[in-house]
């Protein structure tokens, strides 16, 4: 036997070995984290949501961030806003449980497409779109593409800009060829990302601590899949593709809200993405000495801003009084 051959058959069993473990993961990932709620077929994928309250009421639609899922949202936050309103989270298209067909509808003209098509489905209409992360800059799309449609922003640590680079701690989802991704998801990635979640939850909640139940309760479990990974690459590549056009049209952006962020987001400026938005319409709020995860860290401030701006968006579409 050469020894190419052998150096061959110990990489091909290496590779066999790591998507046997990553099957496993997945396997204990799904089991960790069942599907909460019901899957809507829409144009390109599905969309998998869960919902709380009184649909006769108004409707808070929760998109979530970068390698995410709709358990950001049900953790608490959801639950403080159910007796008031109609609250939807949804998996983003491609993301949890929902699913999306291929690597072009990462874009975000796209996966806004998938969101809204949903929400029509539904019959959900003049809804507050509340994004965190990426999700956030779904939101703006779907806003600027259905203005008609969409009530108010509640933006939450939203990506709104351009950036210079991929956040460090996501710069390995920075995979432009998609054979290689799809080869990287099924062998190596997730039994690296089982390896490295506590430095990654710490990169992405700083300055604060992860929650000891985030695997579970936050639906990071399902983070462990090959689905998980590619999705992620995606959306790292598509958002890169498609924001710059994006922020060109934000002096169409007709539709009120506000941003709120940690001052000591980690992963996104609040200066360069907050900050700019107040140009066109959108309030810009801090709460201090918080990250990135404010969904998670810092729920009864996203609750009581949420509140601010569906209230707010709710008197500006009351008929005013007419005077005697």
């Amino acid at each position: 036997m050469t020894t190419i051959l052998i150096i061959v058959l110990l990489v091909g069993g290496f590779f066999v070995g790591m998507n046997l473990w990553t099957r496993r993961l997945t396997q204990q990932g799904l089991e960790r984290v069942p599907q909460l709620g019901e899957i809507v077929h829409v144009t390109g994928g599905s969309i998998h949501y869960v919902e709380k309250g009184d649909p006769a009421k108004q409707s808070i639609v929760m998109i979530h961030g970068l390698a995410g899922q709709l358990q950001h949202f049900t953790y608490s936050l959801m639950d403080l806003l159910a007796d008031d309103y109609h609250v939807v989270a949804v998996d983003r298209p491609g993301c949890g449980y929902s699913t999306r067909d291929s690597a072009d509808l990462g874009r975000l003209q796209e996966q806004a497409r998938m969101i809204q098509e949903f929400l029509d489905t539904k019959g959900i209409s003049n809804a507050v779109l509340v994004g965190h992360s990426l999700g956030g800059a779904v939101s703006l799309a779907m806003a600027l593409d259905n203005p008609e449609k969409t009530g108010a922003l509640a933006l939450l640590a939203p990506l709104t800009q351009k950036l210079p680079a991929t956040p460090q701690v996501f710069k390995p989802l920075e995979i432009r060829t998609e054979w290689l991704r799809n080869f990287i998801g099924n062998t190596i990635a997730v039994p690296i990302s089982a390896k490295t979640a506590p430095h990654t939850l710490g990169a992405v909640f700083d300055p604060e601590p992860a929650p000891d139940d985030f695997l579970d309760r936050a639906g990071g479990a399902l983070g462990l899949r090959p689905s998980a990974f590619i999705t992620a690459s995606q959306d790292v590549v598509g958002v890169d593709e498609s924001i710059a056009a994006q922020v060109a049209r934000y002096t169409d952006l007709s539709v009120p809200g506000g941003i709120l962020y940690g001052a000591q987001d980690a992963i996104l400026s609040p200066t360069a993405n907050g900050a700019p938005m107040t140009r066109f319409g959108l309030s810009d709020e801090q709460i201090e000495a918080l990250g990135h995860m404010i969904p998670i860290t810092a729920p009864d401030a996203c609750a009581a801003f949420i509140h601010r701006i569906a209230d707010a968006a709710g008197s500006d579409r009351q008929p005013a009084a007419r005077a005697d």
